[in-house]
């Protein structure tokens, strides 16, 4: 898919490669017609705008050379007479047709401006601050109207930081929030929202002679800068502080009729039967509720944000954002939920880059409950289940790769360290395992932590992954152990 970027290096790509613009003057018509935002931008106005100093005599033959060689650009299989349709003809001038998602500064507009409940606009500003990688337009910044529009960027994005920020107090979030808002607010003193949004994070901590004080300060910088004191807002708020009128955030709802000591399970499905169906299992069990659901992967990120659930069940393949990548962002989070991957099809070959990413398990849909359900609590307990049709059906497509990433060989594993490590990778639990060899489950614990410290993992799962890529367990045989 074609996409630009306009948030930091000025580039166009074509299934992530970078295309060739041509040089600054042809560039900056591609880039005027990006600010433009799909409207039509006169060839005078083009003119006038890319040599505001004069321009040349051929200027409107150069305007069409540049435009001719962008399209070449852009729209490389275009036969010759065929009308372009990304850079098209729009008298009197030309204009930019593109999808709101394939230009960066158009999809970071929309999302700072969408609107929902806390988790929703938290989700919205994180994706929309995550698109920038730098200055917009820098290297036009030498033209007025790149300028001029490098500003109202910059703008929206000081809002996106604070609208995150506002959202992310809304959901209890302050102790996480705070020293980006201090920065924040230190860079932009005269933003009444920094100053706001300091203040209230700081008292949320029960820091409240710290919020005063930040209030203080911004009075101090208003007075020197401004010469004047802080706005009414500010003041209703250094007021209500005082008289310790603040209002604490709700937390998250317990699902009606849940404990506390309940497993909380979010189920993360494109398919609102599969949804059904685990959302039947897990209301029919003891000691685990239902903390959410959601459709897609950004859905399940916003949800994790708002629900804090314990155990995230996530199908690998959703719109939008696909399971994996979801997988790793929510893992990536503070004090993460444990996740445990579902698929249709084994074969996926997600799921072997997931293994890697440090889930907690993986089911295939056709599971019987009491699987999901054994999946769930060992994923709560910090133990991982792998369904065990998936160690041979899965990994067996990955048999003899060469992974730069794989780990050293298994020299110096002693043979009860080794047969543990087979039956991990035939998807055993250390309950399971304890069983077969006959120990303890406390002594079989140690011995997997022991494996993983030998091997520098740092996940369950990713001991499969060890255990075929070293040859010690071949897919589809049966294992032997020393210790029978």
């Amino acid at each position: 898919m074609l996409t630009f970027t306009a948030l930091g290096p000025f580039q166009a790509w074509a299934g992530g490669a970078p295309l060739d613009l041509g040089g600054q003057r042809q560039r900056a018509v591609l880039a005027r017609l990006l600010v433009a935002g799909g409207r039509a931008v006169p060839v005078n106005t083009l003119i006038d705008e890319l040599w505001p100093g004069g321009p040349p005599a051929q200027a409107l033959s150069t305007i069409q050379g540049y435009v001719s060689r962008l399209r070449r650009a852009l729209e490389p299989d275009r036969a010759p007479r065929e009308e372009a349709g990304v850079l098209v003809s729009a008298p009197p001038g030309y204009a930019l047709r593109a999808e709101t998602e394939q230009v960066d500064a158009w999809h970071f507009e929309r999302l700072v401006k969408s609107d929902g409940a806390p988790a929703q606009v938290w989700a919205a500003m994180d994706t929309a601050l995550e698109l920038w990688r730098g200055p917009a337009l820098a290297e036009f910044s030498e033209l007025s109207w790149a300028a001029t529009e490098a500003g109202r960027l910059e703008e929206l994005r000081l809002i996106a930081v604070e609208r995150r920020a506002d959202a992310g107090l809304a959901l209890g979030r302050a102790t996480s929030l705070v020293a980006d808002l201090e920065a924040h607010a230190s860079a932009y003193p005269l933003r009444e929202e920094a100053w706001r949004l300091v203040a209230v994070a700081l008292y949320r901590m029960g820091r409240q002679g710290d919020a005063l004080a930040a209030l203080r300060r911004a009075r101090a910088v208003w007075r020197d800068e401004l010469g004047l004191d802080l706005s009414a807002g500010l003041q209703r708020l250094e007021g209500d502080m005082l008289a310790q009128r603040l209002d604490e955030p709700a937390p998250p709802e317990a699902p009606a009729g849940a404990s506390a000591d309940d497993l909380r399970v979010l189920v993360a499905d494109d398919q609102a039967l599969v949804r059904a169906g685990l959302r039947a299992m897990l209301t029919a069990e003891p000691g685990v509720a239902l903390a959410g659901e959601a459709t897609n992967g950004e859905e399940a990120i916003a949800a994790v944000r708002e629900t804090r659930p314990d155990v995230v069940l996530l199908d690998i393949q959703m719109p939008h954002l696909d399971g994996l990548a979801a997988a790793r962002r929510i893992l990536a989070g503070e004090r993460p939920p444990k996740v445990v991957m579902m698929t249709t099809f084994g074969s996926d070959e997600n799921l072997y880059a997931a293994l890697r990413a440090g889930v907690s398990g993986f089911l295939l849909k056709t599971a019987a409950p009491e699987q999901f359900v054994a999946a769930i609590r060992a994923a709560a307990a910090g133990d991982a289940l792998i369904d065990p049709a998936l160690t041979t059906r899965l990994i067996s497509a990955f048999a003899g790769r060469v992974d730069p990433a794989s780990p050293p060989a298994l020299a110096g594993l002693s043979d009860a360290l080794l047969d543990v490590l087979k039956l991990v990778a035939r998807g055993l639990t250390n309950r399971q395992i304890g069983q077969t060899l006959s120990l303890p489950e406390e002594e079989t614990a140690l011995m997997v932590k022991s494996l993983l410290e030998h091997l520098g993992l740092f996940d369950r799962a990713q001991l499969v992954m060890a255990a075929y890529e070293s040859g010690l367990v071949t897919p589809g045989d049966k294992a032997h152990f020393s210790s029978l």
